[in-house]
């Protein structure tokens, strides 16, 4: 009996401790919110893949991580990432991120690519619905491809170029690329992708055209625009301003080279005017492509104002030369382009409405850098030793203002991009004295250092700075347009 009254005596203690046991504690860190503005030491409880307690007693949990003398942040978001693979998400979960999306150039087929990262991602997924890749499907030459193009998730730049210079030519092609359109909508798509410059078939009424069915669909148009230059930002805007549509445009650096202080007083203008625009910027002074693209075609150098010797081939690391880069172009594959100024990158990052974005590129070693080390480098070189932006500021744009910018459309984003109780347990703990991106041109990719610690939904995928293995926590991120039908 006596027995029996000391083992109901511990499980009555247990149940009442229980509540107060967390899965994970992560405890003594400076912990910085940049939606509440909070800046403080604190400890957080989290439970069930959530935030449930922000303290500044401590906790107890089944396991607990010491963030002393850390920042535990929110969990970054990146909203341009290539790099759809476990062998891409890893570099990026040590670089801080724990949300990865495909929105810039989209996917064939939204549903194949949900599928095939289902319970299979270190981190947060989710993707657009291709417009180059749905304009090739819908024109009539390449029918009888097009149905094996509607279940791939991955052949977005394949598919594109079979179409790259052909104009839609009637209705019928038209109501065809809407329906392919909406169909990635309705398999959960974060809007339309529309890279242009890949395929400059487009004409300017067949991109007002698509802005018109997002308008008509409510949802957001993320562009890489026609070209290197103000011209092209005036297209997309003016679009934005005759439809009303939420627009975001990809690599702002890249995409004005020298006239990125007439771009942003553009943007910020159209702002003003109640637009709803944003845009990115990744913070490096190269870019990076296929060197088989449209970019390439004749005229490229008086276009980009660089020659052969700009141009890294991802492969070797070598620098091209003109005979290098004939026999390279007709091959096919990945080439850095060193083609933009430090100021202007400077300018960029110092802007209030410009986020941070990688633009990562496909896994591949000797990939461009920007693929590894972007939310490191912004955080140890611009904010810790040029001072452009505060801390807090930058953690801004790498949290809250692109979860922001895909709330309407992913309502599950509002528990994104924040540390406060009810919010996911994506979390990042580094030490803002030592981050700092370490993959060079020269070297290739290499994991940031002075990430300690990244949860996603409160699991660890990243943990004193090594990687965790077989965690696969990462959930898709799904547009609500096929719930608002």
């Amino acid at each position: 009996m006596i027995k029996i009254l000391a083992i109901l005596f511990c499980q009555s203690v247990l149940g009442a401790q229980s509540p107060n046991l967390y899965d994970v504690v992560i405890a003594g860190g400076r912990v910085m919110d940049p939606e509440s503005g909070l800046d403080a030491i604190r400890n957080v409880g989290i439970r069930d893949g959530k935030i449930a307690i922000i303290s500044q007693q401590p906790l107890t949990g089944k396991s607990v991580l010491n963030a002393a003398g850390r920042v535990v942040a929110p969990g970054f978001i990146d909203l341009h990432a290539h790099g759809q693979t476990n062998s891409a998400n890893e570099y990026q979960a040590h670089d801080g991120v724990t949300t990865a999306l495909e929105l810039e150039v989209g996917v064939p087929s939204v549903g194949a690519f949900l599928r095939s990262r289902e319970g299979k991602s270190i981190l947060n997924f989710g993707a657009t619905s291709s417009h180059g890749a749905m304009r090739a499907m819908s024109m009539r030459e390449f029918a009888s491809e097009a149905e094996g193009w509607r279940n791939t998730s991955d052949r977005w730049f394949e598919i594109s170029m079979k179409g790259r210079y052909k104009q839609l030519r009637d209705a019928e092609e038209y109501t065809l690329l809407a329906a392919n359109l909406e169909r990635g909508l309705r398999e959960g798509g974060l809007g339309l992708g529309l890279a242009h410059q890949y395929y400059p078939g487009a004409t300017r009424e067949e991109i007002f055209r698509v802005f018109q069915m997002a308008q008509r669909w409510k949802v957001p148009i993320f562009t890489h625009v026609r070209s290197m230059g103000p011209e092209a930002m005036q297209e997309v805007i003016a679009d934005a301003g005759a439809t009303g549509v939420a627009l975001h445009i990809v690599h702002i650096n890249s995409m004005s080279l020298g006239s990125l202080p007439f771009v942003l007083d553009l943007i910020e203008s159209a702002r003003k005017q109640g637009l709803d625009i944003t845009t990115e910027a990744y913070p490096y002074t190269a870019a990076s492509t296929m060197l088989e693209s449209t970019i390439f075609d004749d005229g490229w150098q008086e276009r980009l104002g660089i020659s052969h010797g700009d141009l890294q081939w991802v492969q070797t690391g070598e620098r091209l030369t003109k005979e290098s880069f004939e026999r390279y172009h007709k091959e096919g594959g990945a080439v850095i382009m060193h083609l933009m100024k430090p100021e202007w990158i400077q300018r960029a990052m110092a802007s209030p409405f410009v986020m941070i974005a990688s633009d990562g590129m496909p896994y591949a070693p000797g990939a461009h850098p920007r693929s590894a080390g972007t939310f490191a480098r912004v955080l140890g070189l611009y904010v810790r030793e040029q001072k452009i932006l505060s801390l807090m500021d930058a953690l801004s744009k790498m949290t809250i203002m692109p979860a922001r910018r895909l709330e309407a459309m992913a309502p599950l984003m509002k528990d994104k991009g924040r540390i406060r109780v009810g919010a996911d347990a994506d979390i990042t703990v580094f030490d803002a004295a030592r981050v700092v991106d370490t993959a060079t041109f020269e070297k290739g990719l290499s994991f940031s250092a002075g990430i300690d610690h990244v949860l996603v939904h409160g699991v660890a995928v990243v943990q004193d700075g090594k990687t965790v293995s077989n965690a696969f926590p990462g959930k898709p991120v799904l547009g609500n347009y096929a719930a608002r039908r």
